[in-house]
């Protein structure tokens, strides 16, 4: 899917105003996960690990990413809607936020105003700050869901959109009947948090860091760490040469984790018009 978006859509830029809500959201579940080592179980930790991968890879980067922003690839609109519930439990915003946001860093990459998270402002901005001064434009429903008109015609995107929070009460009591509070402060809150962090760090790192196949006309970078932490999003040259291509890790080092779901759904034939890299680049 190709969106053209013209300058005109961007409101001027406005104040940075500081939103204390979202520092104390995330303050929060930062002081809760800090609790992790008084609640330690192994069963916890495995806990943790698993829910980054299927809320992070599956959700996120297969789900958010790969499948919503960019359509690289198509599935059955069931697995679709379940993927991008995934997503959402990821707590990094509804499906039409996300997406949102995500076109128009493609569109304006590193561009200071227009870009949400750009690189150009900052390690710190394009890793978190962004978030806690929030601009109507990204923000606010009416403003950002011009940018993903596919998904805001779609109510149920709408719905998941506006209560993507709630979705965190079932998780949080089934991890409480499985495991105890122990579940609970890692399968929620330290899991969130690290989720974040690697998250960000596609915003941040891989727009500093690493080394360039193609002279794109931003500073993206491949990063084999970052691509590590983030089920191969860090290949983030690769992707914005070819944006559009289900792929990111091209060469036979470039792990990308997430790749191999799509793989695998292409077999079993959930998977079609799966967007490829050019020919002679693998």
């Amino acid at each position: 899917m190709t969106l053209n978006f013209s300058s005109n859509q961007l409101e001027n830029p406005q104040p940075l105003r500081l939103h204390w809500v979202s520092v104390a959201f995330f303050g929060i579940i930062h002081g809760l996960a800090l609790l992790s080592p008084w609640f330690f179980s192994w069963g916890a930790v495995g806990v943790t690990v698993l829910l980054h991968w299927l809320f992070g890879s599956i959700g996120v980067c297969l789900g958010y990413h790969r499948l919503l922003s960019h359509r690289s690839f198509k599935v059955p609109k069931f697995l679709e809607y379940a993927i991008a519930i995934l997503g959402a439990l990821s707590i990094q915003g509804g499906p039409i936020f996300w997406v949102a946001g995500h076109r128009l860093h493609h569109a304006y990459t590193e561009d200071e105003e227009k870009d949400p998270y750009s690189a150009r402002k900052g390690f710190w901005w394009s890793h978190m700050l962004w978030i806690f001064y929030p601009r109507s434009d990204f923000f606010d429903y009416d403003c950002y869901q011009r940018f993903a008109p596919d998904l805001a015609r779609d109510p149920f995107y709408v719905w998941l959109n506006r209560y993507f929070l709630l979705l965190q009460i079932p998780v949080a009591l089934l991890l409480y009947a499985l495991g105890g509070w122990s579940f609970v402060i890692y399968g929620v809150f330290l899991r969130s948090v690290i989720l974040w962090h690697t998250t960000w760090l596609i915003n941040s790192v891989t727009h500093m860091w690493g080394y360039r196949t193609f002279e794109s006309d931003d500073n993206s970078r491949n990063l084999w760490w970052a691509a590590i932490l983030t089920y191969g999003e860090g290949w983030h040259n690769n992707h914005h040469a070819y944006p559009h291509v289900a792929r990111c890790g091209w060469r036979w080092w470039e792990i990308d984790i997430t790749w191999w779901m799509i793989k695998l759904l292409t077999i079993v034939g959930l998977a079609k018009n799966v967007n490829l890299p050019p020919s002679g680049y693998l």
